[in-house]
């Protein structure tokens, strides 16, 4: 590449983080760290009417989560500071005054109320208004004004914007890293505002600008911006600067049916949409960090939408990832959400992680029930029940007869619970409370053997012994949860299931 790579996440801080920006996000990362090139985050927060207060700080903490942070930032190496586009305004007057200097933008004085009626009009008549070449010069604009009358409105402070001027009968001829050759006409698109009359640049003005003086060398962004290229790219033009290169990521959709992944299918279908849970007034909407999810399984994941390295592998480090990412192999078409598919990674980063980490995560959980166990037997248990875990959170759920002895008992497994059982679960007791060394293992054996010596049948014992210990036929290898509880508490256990049952 014939530039170092600089590549930059620019979202505005409107509210929580949706998770196709994380994508984002992450690709920016990858495509920069694969070059030995710069990440920088710049915040967009040009529209004040939408800023939401909380929501920067929720974009800084969400990519450090995500172990993903910027190499420049509000506050960190600001090589081309600032890094806020509302602290950076100033700039933008006098480059939109340039482009009206070199006949790239003009005026408009016209009113809210005026264009609102050229609305009207035009949909009365089945037709829809496009402010561009075919009328801009019919409009109130500084096309049709002299030099003395502009200066004249200006000084007697009548608002006005000012809006690109863009070329006539021209066909684009431009590429897109991922999507190939497209071509735009110009006859086509509108006059977007570049400077709004409240002094504030546009998206459009400040982002050209920012990726300009920023050094940008590629710009990596959602699909949505696709039909802002040519305006981008006609920009770059009108300035006589170097546009970078341009690639526009799929859509992430919804699991089912079609459309853009959105909050709401994420709360009817119970999976998050944000990294991090976002609270306001309204309520609480989840976050993959609070809902149990690692941050390795939510990297991972999100890599794999919309991109592949070729192979049928789908278990990639952030280092992996680095190396093998390739935005050529980015599709064009969008990527289904699949939020079992996010489980699954999540289980498979769980079992990477060491059992006392887990131990100390769970016990959080059991404090907050009002039960402890000792950091070794947390650690025992723990290796027991993640097999069959996708979150911590789980393990409760998964465990908790082995801090409370059952109640109830499943009616399905009792109906061969009979006299014979209640005498042969009498007779377990024995064989357990003269058992010396109570390892699992141990007892196992022991336990075998007097079942072989009876010459019964395995199910005999190991069903109702299991019912009596747990209620249910479920759980992990039957000695394991024997040897945790202790021998005290199986023989209760079996004698409270031979008096119930």
């Amino acid at each position: 590449m014939s530039q170092p790579v600089r590549v930059r996440f620019a979202p505005s801080p409107t509210g929580p983080l949706h998770i196709g920006g994380v994508r984002t996000a992450l690709f920016n990362y990858l495509f920069a760290k694969k070059h030995n090139g710069t990440f920088y985050l710049r915040i967009e927060d040009t529209d004040q009417n939408r800023f939401v207060p909380g929501a920067e700080a929720y974009i800084f903490e969400a990519l450090e989560w995500l172990g993903i942070s910027p190499d420049e930032t509000v506050g960190k190496n600001e090589k081309f500071g600032p890094y806020r586009q509302s602290e950076r305004k100033a700039m933008y007057r006098q480059y939109a005054e340039q482009l009206i200097q070199t006949g790239w933008a003009y005026y408009a004085f016209d009113t809210a109320q005026a264009l609102d009626a050229h609305r009207k009009q035009h949909e009365a008549e089945g037709k829809t208004f496009i402010y561009n070449w075919h009328n801009r010069e019919k409009l109130d604009t500084s096309l049709v004004l002299s030099a003395d009358q502009i200066q004249n409105r200006i000084d007697a402070g009548q608002d006005y914007v000012i809006r690109f001027k863009t070329p006539v009968n021209e066909t684009l001829h431009l590429h897109d890293i991922i999507r190939g050759d497209i071509q735009f006409d110009t006859n086509l698109l509108d006059d977007k505002v570049l400077f709004k009359s409240d002094g504030m640049p546009t998206y459009h003005l400040a982002n050209i600008v920012d990726d300009h003086l920023m050094e940008t060398s590629h710009v990596i962004r959602g699909e949505e911006w696709l039909p802002s290229l040519p305006l981008h790219h006609l920009l770059y033009k009108a300035f006589g600067w170097q546009a970078p290169e341009f690639a526009h990521l799929p859509l992430i959709l919804k699991p089912i049916g079609n459309g853009k992944l959105s909050k709401r299918d994420g709360d009817k279908m119970g999976f998050p949409v944000f990294p991090l849970e976002w609270k306001t007034e309204e309520g609480t909407s989840s976050g993959y960090r609070e809902k149990g999810y690692v941050p390795e399984a939510v990297i991972n994941f999100l890599a794999l939408l919309g991109w592949n390295d070729g192979t049928d592998q789908e278990i990639f480090s952030l280092e992996e990832l680095v190396q093998k990412f390739d935005l050529n192999r980015v599709h064009k078409a969008g990527a289904k959400f699949d939020p079992e598919k996010n489980k699954w990674f999540n289980h498979h980063y769980l079992m990477l992680q060491d059992n006392a980490s887990l131990a100390k995560s769970f016990a959080v959980i059991l404090q907050e029930k009002g039960y402890n166990a000792s950091e070794g037997k947390l650690t025992q248990l723990v290796s027991l029940i993640k097999e069959r875990a996708n979150f911590v959170s789980e393990f409760w759920e998964m465990s908790d007869f082995f801090f409370v002895a059952p109640n109830i008992y499943d009616e399905k497994a009792t109906k061969n619970w009979n006299a014979d059982t209640a005498e042969l679960m009498s007779e377990i007791i024995t064989v357990i409370n003269n058992i010396a060394d109570f390892s699992s293992q141990n007892i196992e054996t022991i336990v075998k053997e007097w079942i072989s010596a009876r010459e019964i049948g395995m199910g005999k014992i190991m069903q109702p012994l299991r019912l009596s210990l747990v209620g249910a036929l479920k759980g992990p290898h039957l000695f394991d949860i024997i040897e945790w509880i202790g021998k005290e508490e199986t023989t209760q256990r079996i004698q409270k299931a031979i008096e119930t049952l």
